[in-house]
C-alpha cells in the first residue's frame, strides 16, 4: 500500500471500519454487564470486545468473501488497542509486550470458544467464558453463554454485505 493512500486514509482497512464500529458498539451494550455479569472495568470491557471480536472473526472465517479479510479487521483491532493503551499512559516500551497479550488473549478466546460453540451446549459455553472473563459473580454465566450462543446465531444469519456495513443482527 502506497504511502500516499494511507496518509490520505484511503485504505483496504477502510471498508471494515463500520464493523469495527458495531464490534465495539456490540460489546459495550448494557446487557452484557447487568443480566451477563460481565465485570464493568477496563479489563471486563477488554474481555466483551474480546469476545464479540472472536465471534465476529469466526462468522468472517466461514465466508469466501470475508474470510480474508479477518486481518483488516484486527488491523482496527491493533490500532485501536494500541490508541487506548497509549491514552491511558502505558508507556511506548510496555505497549508492544502488551499488545503480545492482548492478541494472544483474542487468539485464545477464537479457540475455545470456535470449541464451545461447536457443541452445542450452553453449559459447557458458560464454562469457558467463566475461565476466560472477568465477572461480577462466581456463579456460573449461563446468561452470557445464551446471549453469546444468540449473537453468534444472528451472526451466522446475516449476508456478508450486511456485516460489512456493520449490522451485527437482523
Amino acid at each position: 500500500m502506497s504511502f500516499l493512500k494511507r496518509l490520505l486514509g484511503n485504505n483496504d482497512r477502510d471498508i471494515m471500519r463500520p464493523l469495527w464500529h458495531a464490534t465495539v458498539g456490540t460489546s459495550r451494550e448494557a446487557e452484557w454487564y447487568s443480566e451477563g455479569h460481565a465485570a464493568d472495568t477496563v479489563d471486563g470491557r477488554f474481555d466483551m470486545i474480546a469476545l464479540v471480536m472472536a465471534l465476529v472473526l469466526l462468522r468472517m472465517e466461514a465466508s469466501k468473501q470475508l474470510g480474508p479479510k479477518t486481518g483488516l479487521l484486527t488491523e482496527l483491532f491493533v490500532a485501536d488497542m494500541d490508541r487506548q493503551l497509549r491514552d491511558s499512559g502505558v508507556g511506548d516500551l510496555k505497549v508492544g509486550k502488551t499488545m503480545g497479550l492482548l492478541m494472544e488473549a483474542l487468539g485464545g478466546r477464537i479457540g475455545t470458544l470456535r470449541e464451545a460453540l461447536a457443541n452445542g451446549d450452553d453449559e459447557a459455553l458458560a464454562v469457558v467464558l467463566q475461565r476466560n472473563m472477568r465477572l461480577t459473580t462466581e456463579d456460573l454465566p449461563l446468561a452470557l453463554a445464551a446471549r453469546t450462543r444468540t449473537l453468534h446465531h444472528d451472526l451466522a444469519a446475516m449476508p456478508d454485505e450486511a456485516l460489512l456495513a456493520g449490522q451485527l443482527r437482523p
